[in-house]
């Protein structure tokens, strides 16, 4: 397998914790160091990283039961959520909340937030305690190449019949430190631009979103003992502060690129007071304060008008209706990256499967893209696990089309919700800002309908 991400990790984990796969010989290939991973485990750092992600319940299940990485995770790190509430930029009054206690089949826990490396450190560390033999993982590699001993036939996805003379017509992955590997079964965790995706000729289809996503950790007046997640939809694009330990939060902000580039070089003094106007104020007054800021990024100025425009609201609606004051931003937690759609035609071909982001991107507002790799994983270990009990060959298609029965259709329809709901807070024209706001007062109001939400979020 291509990619020591959290998929990628995760299959390998998985599949060496699985009786029936575990004789299995893997290897594992990664461009990167896993050693600042590795490190983590050690001696963590004292501030948060940035790169955090919300993880279903139905996910810490499957690191639980299955792959056996939870009891590594530093839990000192780790931050379980129950409430969502998330509003309308052009009608704070267009408010929903979804609570994991009003939903009698979700329980515990709406979602818990987590590093990406702390994941990723817990999978390190479940694989030494398995210690399993014909397990390799190679990182600082770079795949250099990846062939195949016979033609592939890219308008079917599939390998063309060997020729007599051929033994086998398994891929060939040529490495940068000399090394050539032939595999059974190869599987492309290898993110948005799949060098194992490119190889089977497989499409991925989509678009750029023209929105980058601004990601930070930022230090709240105090610990919000609330435990919910915000998030605001403004027409430049949604703006959520999810919370952490303590008085740390992580914020993700969708923005145009213009706008993008502003807050990543705004002046760490101004980026608390302007996260939090962006919760509260008029979206007519961010326009003026963006304007402002674009002329001179370290105007102090800004910081007495957000605080005026602010002083017009109720203190007692601050307090219950929106999320507590950021005081602070980490130094170098900002940071950007674009946001686009996109996904495979299909998930496998023949000896070929794609896992994570190889295989889907979608937008960050519902915190679903690790998650759907998770099932990912899921899925395909529980093919590979029919196969291997069937005695059948697992980089065969009858094996693999289990796979993407199960991971596709799901997968289609949380990125189809995503980018809906995107592009309809996008519209600023007043018949679609009062029509939507009609509908999430409504939805709000209907506790069967908000309960089958929770459900979906939280992975049951």
């Amino acid at each position: 397998m291509i990619g020591g991400g959290p998929a990628g990790l995760s299959l390998l984990a998985a599949l060496k914790s699985s009786h029936k796969t575990r004789h299995l010989k893997c290897t594992l290939i990664e461009a990167g160091s896993l050693e600042p991973i590795r490190a983590f485990g050690e001696d963590a750092p004292e501030e948060y990283t940035n790169r955090v992600v919300s993880l279903t319940p139905k996910s810490v299940e499957f690191m639980q039961e299955r792959i056996g990485n939870w009891e590594f995770i530093n839990q000192d790190r780790v931050k379980f959520y129950d409430s969502v509430v998330a509003y309308d930029g052009k009608d704070s009054e267009a408010r929903i909340q979804l609570d994991a206690a009003s939903a009698t089949h979700s329980g515990g826990s709406l979602a818990v937030m987590c590093e990406n490396i702390n994941i990723q450190s817990s999978l390190l560390q479940r694989l030494e305690e398995l210690n399993c033999r014909d397990t390799t993982i190679l990182d600082n590699t770079k795949v250099v190449e990846i062939t195949s001993p016979i033609p592939v036939d890219l308008e079917n996805h599939s390998l063309s019949a060997p020729p007599a003379t051929s033994q086998l017509d398994w891929p060939i992955v040529k490495l940068s430190n000399g090394e050539s590997i032939q595999t059974r079964l190869l599987v492309g965790a290898d993110g948005y631009n799949s060098p194992v995706r490119t190889f089977a000729g497989i499409e991925s289809r989509g678009w750029m979103y023209n929105r980058f996503g601004v990601v930070a950790t930022v230090k709240l007046q105090y610990e919000d003992f609330r435990s919910i997640g915000w998030q605001r939809f403004l027409s430049t694009g949604p703006l959520a502060i999810l919370p952490l330990t303590e008085e740390n939060a992580t914020i993700v902000w969708s923005s145009p690129p213009e706008l993008s580039e502003l807050l990543v070089k705004v002046s760490p003094e101004i980026f608390p007071s302007l996260v939090n106007a962006a919760m509260t104020l008029e979206e007519v007054d961010l326009k003026y304060i963006y304007k402002v800021l674009k002329n001179d990024p370290e105007d102090m100025s800004v910081l007495e008008d957000i605080e005026w425009r602010m002083s017009k609201i109720k203190l007692s609606e601050l307090e219950t209706k929106y999320p507590l004051p950021l005081v602070e931003v980490v130094e170098g937690s900002r940071a950007r990256f674009p946001l686009r759609f996109s996904h495979a035609d299909t998930y496998v071909s023949e000896r070929i499967a794609l896992v994570g982001d190889a295989a889907h991107t979608v937008h960050p507002l519902a915190g679903q893209g690790l998650n759907m790799g998770q099932s990912d994983v899921a899925a395909l270990v529980e093919a590979l696990e029919l196969g291997v009990e069937r005695g059948m060959d697992i980089g065969s298609l009858l094996v693999l089309d289990k796979y993407v029965a199960t991971a596709w259709p799901s997968n289609h329809v949380i990125m189809g919700v995503c980018d809906k709901l995107h592009k309809i807070f996008s519209f600023e024209a007043w018949p679609v800002v009062a029509l939507r706001g009609w509908g999430i007062k409504s939805l709000n109001s209907l506790g069967f309908i908000k309960d089958m939400m929770v459900g979906n979020i939280s992975g049951r």
